[in-house]
């Protein structure tokens, strides 16, 4: 994980950096308010780690500047200040965690470690790929070795339900209801005429093929 401490008292952002350091974990430190806002809106953070009395602008006010400003990076509040009413102003500014000085080392990476897991989880998916087959979902692109490969809006949504079902057997019932938006079966050759085109554009001029014909049960996508 990639973290920003933002810690005044460097004796303390040195602890800090070295506890998480020591975990494996790459750490950048600012030691005030509003550099660390600055750090924290020009980086790309898995977690930030902020103190709440910091000269110039306060954690809370750091934290509540970087969250309005489209931040989303998940915080972990480090403070001396322990009571309830402290606490909930921290969580309500923006924090996802409140960790009261003085702390265990364990604990400190342990809650930090947390953090990053739950932002990963909610992390929207925004690229697939399978065995050198490359999809973009801002984009709607797709690449195979870096070549281009050009789709038709069904053939991108069939893929797509392939590539996020990759080494699964897809079966032609799970085709219609998620790519074609039946639930019956319209007695059509839709399917294999699809999935044909799309065979023809992502495994015809590559040595192995990715898409894979599982007889009697339906299709799959591997390399």
């Amino acid at each position: 994980m990639r973290v920003l401490v933002i810690e005044d008292d460097a004796d303390a952002a040195a602890f800090v950096k070295r506890v998480l350091g020591d975990a494996g974990h790459t750490v950048d430190v600012r030691g005030d308010g509003d550099s660390g806002l600055n750090q924290a809106r020009g980086g790309e953070y898995d977690a930030l780690v902020v103190d709440r009395m910091l000269p110039g602008m306060d954690g809370v006010k750091l934290l509540k500047s970087y969250r309005e400003g489209g931040g989303r990076a998940p915080a972990l509040f480090l403070s001396a200040l322990g009571e309830v009413d402290h606490r909930v102003e921290g969580l309500q500014a923006g924090g996802d965690d409140y960790l009261v000085k003085p702390y265990a080392p364990s604990e400190l990476v342990a809650r930090v470690e947390a953090l990053g897991r739950r932002s990963a989880a909610d992390a929207p998916t925004t690229r697939l790929s399978v065995g050198g087959l490359d999809m973009d979902l801002l984009s709607r692109s797709v690449t195979r070795d870096g070549a281009k490969i050009d789709l038709q809006p069904r053939e991108f949504r069939l893929l797509e339900f392939l590539m996020r079902h990759a080494g699964q057997v897809v079966t032609r019932t799970m085709l219609l209801e998620k790519v074609w938006d039946y639930h019956f079966d319209p007695q059509t050759n839709v399917i294999d005429v699809h999935i044909s085109r799309l065979r023809g554009k992502i495994d015809k001029d590559f040595e192995k093929p990715l898409l894979h014909t599982v007889r009697g049960a339906g299709y799959r996508l591997e390399a």
